[in-house]
Formats: structure tokens, sequence, C-alpha cells
């Protein structure tokens, strides 16, 4: 993790687009936090958004805003999610997932920095800064024509790239007693891990990533009862 944690370090100041690729769970929303928390735009608002759990049909509108009966049941104007980002900074995860039709408006919105909300003809300024986080192969993407090859240069100023758990093991233990000092509670739970239950933990290949083994940790304390996490505390697919 150094290098990523070096590059965040570098580029929080600025005001540079990052994209943050990574498997899921592999923490990109995590870092995006923390690029918004080092720069200068800390004391404005940070918006995130799944554009992957946006419904179908809405995120034109949720992106960009809309005004008053741009559409049925758009009873009032409304800031997109792009502007609502103020002076601070938006995350958009998932960035894949956005239709390539608005992947268009995205791209123009960036370059210009201005954004035309739904059923306007008014322009809005851009001033948040964009963080966009992925777990897929964007260039495979590009070449199967289902991102654009604009929006990923827009986006791709500076790339921070995060390992899967599997190929940095030697952090797990620090993860582990992380998620115990964060989950355990003041009224007597575990404080450690028992030896034969860090050797499970450090042989499994983790394809949930850091977000599984958050859960793992949470689970085992919550079924274990002395001070140490036991073997037995830990999830079925991992004692075999």
């Amino acid at each position: 993790m150094q290098p990523a944690l070096e590059l965040m370090a570098r580029v929080a100041p600025s005001d540079a687009n990052v994209l943050i690729t990574g498997e899921h769970g592999t923490g990109k929303e995590v870092v995006a936090r923390s690029l918004h928390a080092l720069s200068r735009r800390a004391a404005q608002p940070l918006v995130i958004v799944n554009t992957g759990g946006l419904a179908e049909g809405v995120f034109d509108s949720e992106l960009f805003g809309h005004v008053r009966g741009a559409f049925t049941g758009a009873s009032q104007n409304r800031s997109g999610l792009l502007v609502a980002g103020g002076k601070g900074t938006v995350f958009l995860d998932e960035i894949a997932e956005l239709p390539v039709e608005l992947q268009s408006k995205l791209m123009r919105a960036i370059q210009e920095r201005e954004v035309r909300p739904v059923g306007s003809n008014q322009r809005m300024p851009l001033e948040a800064r964009i963080i966009a986080g992925t777990n897929q192969h964007l260039e495979g993407a590009i070449t199967r024509g289902t991102f654009r090859k604009d929006l990923f240069f827009r986006l791709n100023v500076v790339s921070v790239k995060l390992p899967p758990l599997r190929d940095r093991k030697n952090d797990l233990p620090l993860l582990v007693h992380h998620f115990i000092d964060r989950y355990s509670g003041a009224a007597g739970g575990a404080k450690d891990v028992s030896y034969d239950a860090m050797s499970r933990l450090m042989s499994y290949e983790w394809p949930g990533n850091v977000r599984e083994l958050e859960n793992c940790i949470q689970r085992a304390l919550a079924l274990g009862s002395g001070p140490e996490i036991q073997v037995r505390d830990l999830p079925s697919n991992l004692l075999y």
C-alpha cells in the first residue's frame, strides 16, 4: 500500500481529478474520503455517489438536476449531486455503470466546468473536485464500447490503484487488530486473536478484500466469549 499512500499524499492538495481502481472491498471510498480530508476542500461538502446504485432512468436528474416541469413528477427545481458538492469533492463510485449516453454529458460537464439541469437552458457552475472509482478494467470497457475514451482521460489525471488483500497479506495482522480495537467494545470483548485463528486468516484468499475481513472480525467478536478470537468464532468458509 505504500506507493498508493504516498501518491495520495502528493495529489490530495491539488485539484486534479483522481481515478481510484481496485476490486470490490479494497477501500476505494476510504481513499476518496482521505483525499478529501487531506485537501484544501476538507471544510466543504463531500458527496458520495454510487452510480451503480442509481435507478435506471434517473441518472440524468440525479447527477445534473432538473427544473420544475422537466418531466412527470418534477414538481420543483432540484440541484443535482454534481452541484451539491459545492466547492468540495464529488466521489463517483462504480463509474463504469454510468450509461454511455450520460458519459458524454458528464465528460462535457467536467471539461467545461458547468452543468445543465434537465429541462433547463441555463448552466450552473461545477466547482467540485471529481474523484471516480471503479472495480472494472476501463481500458477493456473502452475497447468494448461501453466506456468513453474521452471521459476516461478526463477522470484519469491521476490514477490510484489499490491492491487486493491477497497480495498484501503482511498487512492483515494490522488490519485484524485495527478492527478488533474498533469493534470489541469496552465491556470485555476479545482484545486479541489466537495463533491458530490468525493462521486461518492468513491462509484465506479474501475475495471480498478488506470489507470481508472487517465483517469477519465483527462476526467473531459477536460470537466469541474469551479474551482472544478463536478458530471456532470464524465463518465456516475459513474452516475448510
